[in-house]
């Protein structure tokens, strides 16, 4: 059975990673939107994602207001298609069987949807 992230098992930080997909910046506001998370659910994602690499965070001002911007780094990019090719050689695979690993439950940490 391949290695896959950790990183990614969420679905919340694959909707992030999806809004950013197309490589411009994004504000909290915009991200929010495209993935319909609570800020505070988006504010932790955001910072999973860029304390593993995948996100770079950016804060400018406009005025008296502080503007965080969001983008995928080169690095994330290359590891979400490392992971996007490991679920297709799954699905290619001759026995097409996805395992569940122990201890993913619902009171399991890396539940956090």
């Amino acid at each position: 059975m391949p290695e896959f992230d950790a990183t990614l098992a969420s679905p919340a930080r694959l909707a992030i990673i999806a809004a950013l997909i197309q490589g411009q910046p994004k504000s909290f506001m915009e991200l929010r939107s495209e993935t319909g998370l609570a800020d505070g659910n988006l504010h932790v994602q955001t910072r999973h994602l860029a304390e593993a690499g995948f996100v770079g965070i950016r804060k400018t001002r406009q005025g008296r207001r502080e503007i965080t911007t969001f983008q995928l780094t080169e690095e994330g990019l290359a590891r979400f298609r490392r992971f996007v090719r490991l679920l297709q050689a799954v699905l290619d695979s001759e026995s097409g069987e996805i395992r569940a690993t122990p201890g993913g439950g619902p009171g399991a940490p890396e539940r956090v949807w």
